[in-house]
């Protein structure tokens, strides 16, 4: 565009009755971020935790219980060589058990960068994308504190509510201290 050309545009501009915003209707538009989610269900309820943290979908197989464990942990699974606690969200969730079956699942979650988790859940859903800025607070309308510690928002996908939880706020918060003081005593060495 030459000089002229840009200088004659910008008159026009002035002259007209179109506001500014209005002529670039691109410089008003926020971008909108997409994160991904994996969705599963536990007593009917639909609950998506972050995809980068999940490792892997079991079929439900015979898991080892381990006695002494919280009410809450499963027992443990070998996976490839590696022993993995599983823990019952129905459990962690306050709901009451069910018996498995064709539908249950064992998600392998990433707990930190040194320890996987295995949660049973009632089925799989499907992983999906959600515009940042349409996930909300949770409500504040239950007394039960189980779940909703480890609420970190929800949002609606094809008019379905879909609960987002904080998997790393879920697992510690059931992390025993002991475990927390040893890797702290453990992570600080003095020479």
């Amino acid at each position: 565009m030459s000089m002229h050309s840009a200088s004659e545009q910008l008159r026009v501009m002035e002259h007209s009755n179109v506001p500014a915003e209005e002529v670039s209707p691109r410089s008003n538009q926020d971008e909108v971020i997409y994160h991904q989610w994996a969705t599963f269900r536990v007593d009917h309820e639909l609950y998506g935790i972050d995809v980068v943290q999940v490792k892997e979908v079991l079929r439900y197989s015979q898991i080892t219980p381990v006695p002494g464990s919280n009410h809450y942990i499963l027992g443990i699974i070998n996976l490839r060589g590696n022993v993995v606690t599983v823990l019952d969200t129905r459990q962690l969730f306050g709901l009451p058990p069910v018996p498995e079956d064709d539908d249950t699942r064992i998600i392998v979650v990433e707990f930190n960068e040194q320890e996987v988790v295995g949660m049973v859940v009632d089925s799989v859903d499907e992983v999906i994308n959600l515009p940042q800025n349409e996930v909300g607070r949770a409500p504040n309308v239950s007394n039960e504190e189980s779940t909703r510690r480890f609420v970190q928002g929800v949002c609606y996908n094809d008019n379905v509510l879909i609960i987002l939880l904080d998997l790393v706020k879920m697992l510690t918060s059931i992390t025993p201290e002991d475990y927390e003081v040893e890797n702290a005593a453990n992570n600080s060495t003095t020479y």
